[in-house]
This record gives C-alpha cells, sequence and structure tokens, in this order.
C-alpha cells in the first residue's frame, strides 16, 4: 500500500474526515478494531492540536496528514504551519489525570499523554514555521 497524504482546512469540522481516511487504511492495513479506535483518539489529538494552536488567529494554513503503511503498522504525521512550541516542556508537563477533584485538574498536556499511550512511537518537533507530530502504530494482533 502506498502513502495517503490529505490536507485539510485548520478547522476542527475536518477532523472527522482525517478519522474516517484513518479507519480506512487502518482497516485494510489489517489492525484490530480496539488498534484503530486507539489511533483515533491519538491522531484526533494531534490534529485538534494542529488546528489549535497551529494555524493562527486566521485559520489560512492548512493541516498536512500523511498516512505511511509499513510492513509492520502505520505511521502518521500530522504538519501544521502555524508558530511553533516547545514540545520538550510540553511532554515534560503531560501526566496522567492526578488530583483528588476535579478542581485539582489543570488545562493542558493530557494530549500528549493520551498519544504516547496509545501509540507506539510519538516524535514531536518544532521549528520556525512548523510543527510536526509523527504517530507509529505497530499491528499486535
Amino acid at each position: 500500500m502506498r502513502k495517503v497524504h490529505l490536507q485539510i482546512p485548520a478547522d476542527a469540522g475536518y477532523i472527522d474526515v482525517v478519522r474516517i481516511c484513518l479507519t480506512g487504511i487502518a482497516a485494510k492495513q489489517g489492525f484490530a478494531y480496539e488498534e484503530i479506535e486507539d489511533m483515533k483518539v491519538a491522531v484526533s489529538e494531534a490534529c485538534s492540536n494542529a488546528v489549535l494552536h497551529g494555524s493562527g488567529e486566521s485559520n489560512a494554513e492548512p493541516v498536512d496528514v500523511t498516512f505511511e503503511p509499513l510492513d509492520t503498522g502505520l505511521t502518521v504525521r500530522v504538519v501544521n504551519y502555524g508558530m511553533s512550541f516547545d514540545h520538550t516542556s510540553a511532554r515534560q508537563e503531560a501526566s496522567p489525570i492526578q488530583g483528588g477533584s476535579t478542581s485539582d485538574l489543570r488545562v493542558g498536556g493530557l494530549g500528549i499523554y493520551l498519544m504516547e499511550a496509545l501509540m507506539d512511537v510519538v516524535r514531536m518537533s518544532s521549528d520556525q514555521g512548523k510543527t510536526e507530530v509523527v504517530l507509529t502504530k505497530y499491528r499486535h494482533a
């Protein structure tokens, strides 16, 4: 199977298109239902971050999503062309939900934790005007 490239507007309403495409490609690759559902959550989070943080106020820049089938799994690249961010600091702040009550919960950081919990490999890079999140899932079934 070949790479599939999808470019969506920086609008949360288009993330469903990415999820549908991912479902079809992952099913064709032989992933189990549970694995596909995990990937959908992780990729949706990466796309949400790209839309929310990467496109600026004008939402003028698109989000590029590339599905790269592997012999043993699938890699999904999500790229936005907005402001860069310090992913190392963001990763250090990422953690599971903690605290005794909802008032103890802080906003942010959970997305990175979810991506890392649900995917086998997560890489992030960011430089002037471009942020890329690379998510890889291997077939375990």
